[in-house]
């Protein structure tokens, strides 16, 4: 049996596999991408630049790419360099932001302010230290919700909806990576805790979509606001997951003057739809969408997209001239 063949990635080599076509195993095919990274941010955004645009230089388009697919300075998740070791899954979320910027989808003035923020060289508006409604309470994160978090993502029933339950060092990333939302836009998913019961049932809030998604407005990396939420199982049931939804809109509103947001989940999630209607979000079957970071055959690939305007710090149902709001899964 042969050895599967090596791919040596050098500067020299970048444009012949660029050019490349069919990926005949998965060694060839990754190599493609790392090449395909380098002659991005080398050559193609550089050439690309044009007035108005922050940088120039290709060590600032690649700090800027990665710094927000990695929700944070890429350097502290990954060691240098970055196009031979950034996760495959990462670079190519990358390279599809680097893609949107080259076609005008995405403002690279804002994922410039983003990174910026991370590396404390700007400040976005600064939010509260918490919100409270009653016993309810939406705070930022802190070190001591990391176990609980990784219960909640490791459990079998709160994970239904998603591909996999997550490891604890994955929670442990995503809750950094959560709060750093904060950081960078202002606004981010709250950790929820209930006063005299519970210190920590999980999260929801609001988060700016960095990633291009196939429905109308997704295309456009950092335009979109989506709302969303994920709370443990103990609390299911009472009616939290909305309350502490309303809260964060209203702040979303009031003080980060966001007019719209998003919410979408996996067909079969009936109960976070059922969230959606009481919230009075619009369900319009036209922009149900297949997910695409799931697999394809996959029954949580089918994904419905639903949609909120907000007034005053209030949530309003949005006119939908010639349609009528098609609220699916209530019992």
């Amino acid at each position: 049996m042969s050895a599967r063949p090596r791919y040596t990635l050098t500067r020299s080599n970048l444009p012949a596999l660029v050019e490349a076509s069919a990926a005949p195993d998965p060694a060839r095919a990754e190599a493609v991408s790392r090449a395909r990274w380098r002659d991005l941010v080398d050559r193609r955004l550089p050439e690309a630049a044009r007035p108005g645009w922050p940088v120039r230089l290709d060590h600032c388009f690649a700090r800027i790419l990665l710094d927000n697919v990695c929700g944070g300075p890429w350097r502290e998740s990954v060691a240098p360099p970055a196009w031979v070791n950034m996760p495959l899954d990462r670079l190519t979320s990358a390279i599809d932001l680097g893609e949107a910027v080259l076609a005008g989808r995405a403002d690279l003035g804002l994922l410039n302010r983003r990174s910026l923020a991370w590396r404390g060289k700007r400040r976005a508006r600064p939010a509260p230290e918490s919100l409270r409604a009653g016993e309810l309470i939406l705070r930022r994160w802190r070190r001591a919700d990391d176990e609980p978090f990784a219960a909640l993502n490791a459990d079998p029933e709160v994970m239904r909806h998603f591909p996999a339950p997550k490891t604890r060092r994955e929670s442990v990333a995503e809750a950094r990576a959560l709060d750093r939302r904060f950081e960078a836009d202002g606004f981010g998913p709250w950790a929820v805790e209930i006063a005299g019961e519970a210190p920590f049932v999980g999260f929801v809030g609001a988060l700016r979509l960095m990633r291009p998604m196939p429905f109308p407005g997704g295309e456009r990396p950092g335009d979109t606001v989506e709302i969303g939420w994920r709370l443990a199982r103990g609390v299911w049931g009472r009616g939290i997951a909305t309350r502490a939804a309303r809260l964060a809109l209203a702040d979303l509103s009031g003080r980060c003057e966001v007019e719209a947001v998003v919410a979408y989940t996996a067909a079969l999630n009936l109960p976070s739809r059922r969230v959606m209607e009481r919230l009075g979000m619009v369900r319009r079957e036209a922009e149900d969408f297949a997910h695409p970071g799931v697999a394809e055959g996959d029954p949580l690939r089918a994904h419905i997209l639903c949609r909120l305007a907000l007034e005053g710090g209030r949530a309003s149902e949005p006119a939908v001239p010639g349609s009528s709001p098609d609220h699916g899964g209530r019992p």
